[in-house]
């Protein structure tokens, strides 16, 4: 075996074991940095963990140099979220024997979750910085940060801001991008609505549910999951189901609404159960239509604000998870924030929510927040960039993300941000036939190994 067979079987193998240790939300991403750390440590680098508490779960950040930091150095920073997606019912993932920590090779691709987003662009990074141990920086210092919480309100990275961990002034942040720049991406904003039922409607269910016989009526609504940056392409359950209690008459009664599985999803299913009640007035359905209907007027002033390097090409407000409870209904989804919608426009659009809310006794949070980003294309990090992938023989051309990740989070601190990363996005990641061409992930690393040398020696 040649050395360049030895390598890809090298690598081939620890993506395996990556792949093998559970980062999903609700799993500790603790067991993936020792793994890493060790990786690291007996490549001889410097390496530091961060733990934290998040929710009752510990979880953990890793920061790999070449040497241990020093207070004034500038850095180049390249970063990768470990955590995943949650793999859902692992009866789908038939390219993984039903296992989707159990990686699998198949015409030269990796498939696994976590193998495209992005557990392994981390693999790929560290094996570029393995060529600068013993180089003196005469620029920027390179520093490979792993991070938990992307899926999660990127947690790892805040924690990595509030701690003053890094001085960097250009960033590669990991995205997959089928090895292409990402220079720009919309913002993000988690809403949350919660509307209390009164307690006259409370007791009418109460006394409703005793009785051996009712009149209600049930209704299912189907549609078809999307990703909530993209929610073109599906067909919002839940959207449907509002639609169709436009058309109630006022003193229906809400007995149950549910639908969608989590915010920044578009739901595929939904369902209400309703009863006549001609003796309550001001019911919650009514006060629910009224905050769902100023929502689509929010939605149609999204599109008077256009990006054509963003698909869709508007910003997007998308209900993705409706609960009836006890004393409450709860009704939440995403923001998809375009760069040229100014500050003062997207906190309008809130407030609108919020008077609306107030109106009808309703509470209104916005639970997460991330602004969008945009680095110019004509900068030194993008040229650069372009100029590696051109030497490559690879498209240079820059696209954007309709979806937000840390660079989000990093530009706020003045640093300059691409993101990109081995593997296709479209009919890839979020599914349970995620995979990645072991190829993709040598070129990554070719181009990570590029940059730093351009940058930083």
């Amino acid at each position: 075996m040649n050395s360049d067979e030895t390598s890809r079987a090298n690598l081939i193998e620890t993506c395996r074991k990556l792949i093998a240790l559970d980062s999903s939300p609700g799993s500790s991403t603790v067991e993936v940095v020792e793994f890493l750390a060790q990786l690291a440590r007996e490549a001889g680098f410097d390496v530091e963990v961060m733990h934290e508490v998040q929710n009752g779960i510990t979880h953990a950040n890793i920061l790999v140099r070449t040497e241990a930091f020093k207070p004034g150095d500038n850095e180049f920073l390249l970063q990768t979220h470990l955590d995943t997606i949650d793999p859902g019912n692992f009866v789908l993932w038939k390219k993984n024997g039903f296992n989707p920590f159990d990686a699998s090779i198949a015409d030269g691709k990796i498939y696994g979750l976590g193998a495209a987003d992005v557990k392994l662009d981390f693999i790929c990074k560290l094996n570029a910085l393995e060529n600068f141990k013993k180089e003196s920086f005469t620029k920027l210092k390179p520093v490979l940060v792993g991070t938990f919480g992307e899926e999660t309100g990127m947690q790892g990275a805040l924690r990595l801001i509030r701690k003053n961990k890094l001085n960097a002034k250009y960033a590669l942040i990991g995205e997959t991008s089928d090895l292409k720049i990402i220079q720009a991406a919309k913002g993000f904003a988690v809403v949350e609505v919660r509307l209390p039922i009164p307690e006259e409607e409370r007791n009418y269910k109460s006394v409703r549910g005793t009785l051996e016989s009712t009149s209600t009526q049930t209704k299912l609504f189907a549609g078809q999951s999307a990703h909530s940056s993209t929610p073109h392409l599906g067909d919002n359950a839940i959207k449907k189901m509002f639609d169709y209690l436009q058309k109630m008459p006022d003193n229906m009664i809400l007995i149950e609404a549910d639908g969608g599985t989590r915010f920044n999803m578009i739901p595929n299913q939904a369902m209400i159960e309703l009863d006549f009640a001609s003796h309550l007035k001001n019911v919650s359905l009514v006060k629910l239509n009224k905050i769902y209907r100023v929502m689509q007027e929010i939605e149609i002033d999204m599109q008077q604000f256009q990006d054509t390097d963003f698909e869709p090409a508007y910003s997007t407000l998308s209900v993705g998870i409706i609960r009836t409870f006890e004393d409450s209904i709860l009704l939440g989804g995403s923001c998809r924030i375009l760069p040229n919608v100014t500050q003062e426009q997207y906190e309008k659009w809130m407030a609108k929510i919020q008077a609306i809310c107030d109106e009808c006794g309703a509470q209104f949070r916005i639970t997460d927040y991330k602004k969008p980003f945009r680095t110019a294309e004509n900068s030194v990090l993008v040229k650069t960039a372009q100029s590696v992938l051109q030497k490559m023989g690879l498209d240079a051309k820059c696209i954007s993300l309709a979806s937000t990740n840390e660079a989000s989070l990093f530009t706020r601190l003045n640093i300059e941000c691409i993101c990109i990363g081995a593997g296709v996005r479209e009919g890839n990641v979020h599914t349970a036939e995620e995979h990645v061409k072991i190829e993709d992930l040598e070129k990554a690393t070719y181009f990570y190994q590029q940059m730093v040398e351009r940058f930083c020696l």
